[in-house]
């Protein structure tokens, strides 16, 4: 009984003392400072740098420790509207709205409150050459929506009943999309510039609406939604869990997949006759493959022959684009520079919006000032104005989470590795004088590209210009 006393004494004491000191925190933590008195700030966390690794299977894994109590993950797939063939196009559209349908795993309905019921969200986005899926959630949430997004990547089971039921929304994507021309001028190019892969639209085509099978979507998924394709990336997550939730849940699509076409261009035009009263008019030639040296040269002259207003509702004024054509016209117009890359191709050219009757000499004057550059006549004023715009979009576009892990994703999937931002700066200051006026050459050089739709009554087509 002595010792029993003893130890209940002793337990009883440091308890209390526990208690204590608890109260004396707290009771510190919500009383006024004094005067003169400063508290101890809080120890900072240690700043991470993004962590890249690759498993024996071939799945890349990149991750960036931000300690957000949000998180951000993506599955990104090499599985765009390139990779399709003759035989299934339109599948890519119909996959990227099939996201939310049933899995083996887990219903549509147990996919959609599961998800939301943790606060978080899984979205999918797509481009020619990849398709993303990607969660948000709160950090102590992500085991339990990463299921549901291994689910929707890698266990898709695709029931005809729900693969019918997607056709009103793919045809509403279609009539939405036919609302801006920008968007059929821009497809209509890719048509034109290639013979295979990247000619294929983001869209499906009208007679593949409804036409899309299961047994096509299952055989695209197994083609190329494996391991050698993906690359699993997050934001505000530890590279180790990252990596466990890559060996856990993505492990049984292992393999390299099936290889993909390479772009090849050719060069060509299409044009679409209507009663607009605008022309859009868009005439390219093939550019650099992302990531080159000579693609950072493309990205400064678009700067400098203007890639559209910096000032809401601006006229873009210092473009030398806005300024050659206001020269040669009165009417009322709009130009920018045209640039988009890809893994193996590119395109660079100008982007017209023009009245009909107007349209041949604005677009004529457009392509004077690029025949002007490539004379030489730039200086390193305009240059170096140029490249702080590359650099100032590019550094903004990683601002937010959203776009820092779309760049994170896009590096880790093309080339297995991450460039830091100070190195991309220097990349773009590495451009000269003699590399923009090389690359002005080139698009007047090179076999062109034109895509033009409104009333053509007066627009040249592309062995006039």
């Amino acid at each position: 009984m002595r010792g029993f006393r003893a130890l209940t004494h002793h337990v009883s004491k440091r308890c209390y003392a526990a208690a204590a000191r608890r109260s004396k925190a707290l009771t510190e933590a919500f009383e006024e400072p004094k005067p003169g008195h400063k508290k101890a700030p809080a120890a900072p966390l240690p700043p991470q740098n993004v962590q890249v690794s690759k498993l024996p299977n071939g799945l890349v894994i990149a991750s960036l420790e931000n300690y957000s109590p949000l998180c951000s993950v993506g599955v990104y797939v090499k599985a765009g509207s390139r990779y399709e063939t003759v035989e299934n196009q339109g599948v890519s559209h119909v996959l990227r709205l099939a996201a939310s349908l049933t899995t083996k795993g887990a219903s549509a309905l147990r996919i959609c409150r599961g998800v939301e019921s943790l606060g978080g969200s899984l979205s999918v986005t797509s481009t020619r050459e990849t398709i993303v899926y990607s969660v948000e959630c709160l950090r102590d949430d992500l085991h339990t929506v990463a299921e549901f997004l291994a689910d929707v990547t890698t266990a898709q089971e695709f029931r005809p009943w729900e693969v019918k039921d997607l056709t009103p929304r793919v045809k509403l994507d279609m009539v939405l999309a036919q609302q801006y021309p920008q968007i059929g001028v821009i497809e209509k190019l890719h048509e034109a510039a290639y013979k295979n892969a990247l000619s294929n639209s983001l869209y499906c085509p009208e007679f593949s609406v409804g036409q899309v099978t299961p047994e096509q979507l299952l055989s695209f998924v197994e083609n190329n939604f494996t391991t050698g394709r993906m690359a699993l990336v997050g934001l505000g997550v530890k590279h180790s869990v990252l990596r466990q939730l890559g060996e856990g849940f993505l492990s049984g699509r292992s393999g390299p997949g099936a290889p993909g076409a390479k772009a090849v261009y050719r060069g060509g035009e299409l044009r679409m006759q209507n009663n607009d009263s605008l022309v859009h008019a868009l005439i390219a030639c093939e550019g650099a493959v992302a990531g080159s040296a000579e693609a950072n040269a493309f990205s400064v002259l678009q700067r400098i022959l203007g890639a559209g207003p910096h000032v809401k509702r601006g006229s873009n004024s210092i473009s030398k684009l806005s300024q050659g054509i206001a020269k040669a016209t009165t009417q009322p117009f709009d130009a920018s520079a045209f640039h988009s890359t890809y893994s193996d191709s590119g395109l660079f050219g100008v982007y017209t919006i023009a009245q009909a009757d107007s349209a041949g000499e604005v677009i004529k004057a457009a392509i004077a000032q690029v025949m002007s550059l490539a004379e030489g006549n730039v200086t390193e004023a305009d240059i170096t104005r140029a490249k702080n715009q590359v650099k100032s979009e590019y550094l903004m576009s990683i601002e937010t989470s959203e776009g820092l892990i779309e760049e994170l994703g896009a590096q880790a999937l093309a080339t297995g590795s991450y460039q830091s931002p100070d190195a991309v700066l220097q990349s773009i200051d590495a451009v000269t004088h003699a590399d923009v006026v090389n690359a002005a050459k080139k698009f007047l050089d090179s076999k062109k590209t034109m895509a033009a739709s409104g009333h053509l009554i007066s627009t040249p087509f592309v062995d006039e210009v």
